[in-house]
């Protein structure tokens, strides 16, 4: 076997951290594992967003071992329910609902919050003893034959491969020159915890109106996650408001079906985009998660998308080095390029295809697709591949995303 040297992951979020616990899991602590993010040095995390994990996803994080640790606070999503409506319109029918597991109790997907999860994470990385530093990847330079990175702490690090897995505006993506491919929408996403009377019983609402999807995700106890879409400048005067009056922008979309409801945090907006790297991959250079693509939140598929990087990249790693192969080698990375670009595509198309037919105020764009939804709720087969299909299990699924260990 080819001598192998550390493996460098710049960013210590939910794609970085399970990357490192995953390749620890299938190389070994023969092949050092190193994650640099400055981030690392903030405990306990303070992301007050929460996630909705599908269940491929809950699965990789089963065989990497971090889910137990957030198991007791993780609610399942029990059933979905579609509507499609304007704002004004005293009553919302439900065009489409989808229910069931994806195997028998396995439900579709989970909701978490993410600072549980971080934490979690980042707990069992230092349990299985993978190298954690609280800086930057300041630079590289890549060879034939290795990558030497330095961190801000001024460390230089011989490598065989450096993984981006440092968000959107990725520093490693740019100093590579990767160029990406997008845009950026003229929609915010607001992000706010509530509290509410009545038990959600594990349903989660989507309520398409005309700005774009407003998505009710049910979180333990007697709270619920909102990701709240709306045009640029309608979310900023939404999140500067009293907390009287957000509390009646709130009421006026939520409804009282699950009684009073109340803001638990302070709204913040995310401006919305979509892009694709042009490339996942440069020498000796693997972008996964957020470094690679970013889409619209309107199917809730972001982050399980990186996580999707994160199980085929660790699977070619491991694979290579089972078979001698230089893991950091240009014949390793584009495999895991091949695995993760196409699919990555097709779900940015089908992405900005339903933004597209959803957040608009035509009539005729709201009867078709009234009519397709409902035409999806009566077909058993095809709503159950819909489900298969959110809950990640379609395609060339990679070993973890089954639960099987590397």
């Amino acid at each position: 076997m080819s001598v192998q040297g550390s493996i460098v992951i710049g960013g210590g979020a939910f794609a970085g951290l399970a990357l490192a616990l995953a390749l620890r899991q299938g190389l070994g602590p023969e092949i050092p594992v190193i994650v640099a993010d400055p981030a690392l040095g903030t405990r306990p995390s303070r992301d007050p967003r929460a996630t909705a994990i599908v269940a491929a996803c809950r699965r990789l994080f089963e065989a990497i071992g971090a889910w137990d640790d957030v198991r007791s606070e993780a609610q399942p999503i029990l059933d979905m329910v579609v509507t499609d409506s304007k704002l004004e319109d005293a009553t919302r029918p439900v065009f489409l609902n989808f229910a069931g597991d994806v195997a028998p109790g396995e439900p579709f997907a989970h909701m978490v919050e993410n600072r549980r999860l971080i934490d979690a994470l980042t707990a069992r990385a230092e349990a299985e003893g993978i190298d954690l530093r609280a800086t930057i990847v300041a630079s590289y330079e890549a060879r034939d034959e290795g990558i030497d990175v330095t961190l801000g702490d001024g460390s230089v690090i011989a490598a065989s491969l450096l993984v981006a897995a440092d968000g959107a505006r990725s520093r490693l993506r740019e100093r590579a020159g990767i160029p990406t491919h997008g845009w950026e929408y003229d929609q915010a996403g607001i992000v706010v915890t509530v509290g509410h009377e009545r038990d959600h019983e594990g349903r989660a609402e989507e309520h398409f109106l005309p700005a774009g999807p407003f998505a009710i995700l049910p979180l333990s106890g007697k709270r619920s996650s909102l990701v709240w879409t709306e045009r640029r400048a309608e979310a900023a005067r939404i999140v500067a408001l009293s907390d009287e009056e957000f509390h009646a922008e709130l009421e006026q979309r939520f409804g009282l079906h699950l009684g009073e409801v109340k803001a638990l945090d302070k709204p913040r907006a995310f401006p919305l985009s979509y892009f694709v790297a042009r490339s996942f991959i440069a020498t000796r250079l693997a972008l996964v998660g957020d470094a690679a693509h970013v889409i619209h939140p309107i199917a809730g598929q972001g982050l399980n998308m990186g996580l999707k990087d994160v199980a085929a990249l660790a699977e070619v790693v491991v694979d290579a080095a089972r078979l001698g192969m230089d893991i950091g080698g240009a014949d390793v990375l584009e495999r895991y390029q091949r695995w993760r670009r196409f699919d990555t595509m097709a779900m940015g198309v089908a992405t900005n295809s339903l933004n597209f037919l959803f957040s608009n105020q035509s009539t005729l764009l709201r009867t078709v697709r009234d009519i397709g939804l409902g035409l999806v709720d009566r077909a058993p087969p095809l709503k159950n591949l819909f489900i298969r299909q959110a809950a990640g299990l379609t395609g060339e699924v990679p070993r973890l995303l089954k639960g099987e260990a590397l």
